[in-house]
């Protein structure tokens, strides 16, 4: 069963990467404000976007946190109960599904603010990311998920 938790826990990783979505509210940091040259109004309009997401994307992320957990609990159970970890595992995909679908429908929301020079601008900005992710994966993994010498 540590097998299967550690699938679990490397799915979650990869799952997380995948998405490449913009960390924080990165149209208020002043060297991307300037790197893509973003208006007020655009700021604004990115503000607002947020701000329309932010309880939809915190109530889907706490469903995904809180059926991680009720898969963690049944794993580690004693005797396993194969049809309940698959019951869970199922909503769980589902979660995250409607996680993902919140954050891309605000990236795409995002991207209608930027003009094409901008989007491009930060295309790179969030391959160059990725690229520093590839290159330290331990950096991607929480502190408490790093192995211990």
């Amino acid at each position: 069963m540590k097998k299967v938790f550690a699938a679990v826990l490397l799915l979650t990783a990869t799952i997380a990467s995948a998405q490449q979505m913009p960390p924080g509210k990165w149209w208020q940091r002043p060297e991307v404000v300037r790197e893509l040259q973003l208006t007020s109004e655009q700021r604004e309009r990115l503000d607002e976007i947020f701000r329309g997401a932010a309880n939809g994307l915190i109530d889907a992320k706490g469903d995904v946190e809180k059926l991680q957990i009720a898969l963690r609990g049944e794993i580690d159970r004693p005797q396993t109960r194969r049809a309940e970890i698959l019951r869970i595992a199922e909503q769980l995909s589902d979660a995250r599904g409607q996680l993902f679908e919140r954050e891309v429908t605000m990236l795409l929301d995002m991207r209608g603010v930027l003009n094409e020079e901008q989007w491009s601008r930060m295309r790179d900005r969030l391959d160059q990311m990725q690229q520093r992710q590839r290159e330290q994966p331990n950096n991607r993994m929480r502190p408490q998920q790093r192995r211990r010498p």
